[in-house]
């Protein structure tokens, strides 16, 4: 206040009667103690904040309440067997094969399916693919990759000059999810000892994983395909190549050209070179 406006207030009392003011002595404030951080615990509050673990996706707490089921000891028995040959191969397969069908880990696909999907090809096959899961048309069949997808697939091995009888192909599932939803974490973790001993039995060196599913379980990746193509990876003694799915084609076709790019590299390393082959891309 100024003491223009300190004059004129105190003539507007004078004029009012007052001709003193009572004395108040207003309470003097109280110092609040002063709290000294000490630098190491300063420190230490800083490090806890910055090593503290970020909020997780979803998928991620999916993939940590995953419970792998205790192996059957059937299979584990199969799995320490010494396969000889391919007829050695072909029986334990087929014991394994006998296995998945009375599987029943995956309540929801045990109800709504027709049947299991388990695998088919060479008992001996140097290449192993590996897709997602069964499809309607493989739920009906019996056998992976046989529907659209499984045709374009054809095309692809033929393109590259191989046959489909010589390669063993399977799936992360062996049963077919409703409305061909991706694979449940839990249910891959079900069925996983079945790819294991799959793999296990069929010993391939190389290795195909059919779109970001395959890729992802098998290989406990959390990059996508298209981070994952154009290199080779390993599983066990497995040379691995990741490419996309089939299917992924049918909805965009300009993908094919990457996928071609992925099978010439494979090839290549297998001794063939495409580009001198005389079969098209599919």
């Amino acid at each position: 206040m100024s003491n223009r406006t300190l004059r004129q207030f105190l003539q507007s009392l004078s004029s009012a009667g007052v001709t003193h003011l009572p004395f108040v002595e207003l309470p003097k404030p109280v110092a609040r103690p002063m709290i000294a951080i000490k630098r190491p615990a300063l420190q230490s509050a800083v490090s806890a904040a910055q090593s503290s673990s970020p909020l997780k996706a979803p998928s991620d707490l999916a993939r940590d309440s995953v419970q792998p089921p205790p192996a059957l000891p059937e299979t584990v028995a199969l799995c320490k067997e010494s396969l000889a040959g391919v007829d050695d191969k072909a029986d334990a397969l087929s014991r394994l094969r006998t296995l998945v069908a009375a599987c029943r880990r995956c309540q929801e696909l045990a109800d709504t399916r027709t049947q299991t999907v388990f695998g088919v090809g060479h008992p001996d096959a140097r290449i192993m693919f590996i897709g997602e899961a069964p499809g309607a048309d493989e739920d009906r069949a019996g056998e992976p990759f046989v529907g659209a997808a499984g045709q374009l697939l054809n095309k692809i091995v033929s393109a590259c000059g191989l046959k489909r009888e010589d390669i063993y192909i399977c799936n992360i599932l062996r049963c077919r999810p409703p409305g061909n939803r991706n694979p449940l974490p839990q249910e891959a973790a079900n069925c996983r000892e079945f790819l294991d001993g799959q793999i296990r039995i069929v010993n391939p060196e190389y290795i195909v994983c059919w779109g970001t599913v395959a890729a992802q379980n098998l290989l406990g990746e959390d990059r996508t395909v298209g981070k994952l193509r154009g290199q080779f990876l390993s599983y066990g003694s497995a040379k691995v190549l990741c490419t996309y799915h089939p299917s992924y084609l049918l909805r965009q076709p300009a993908a094919k050209k990457q996928v071609w790019d992925d099978m010439k590299f494979f090839m290549k390393d297998m001794g063939v070179d495409l580009d001198g082959h005389s079969s098209k891309s599919p």
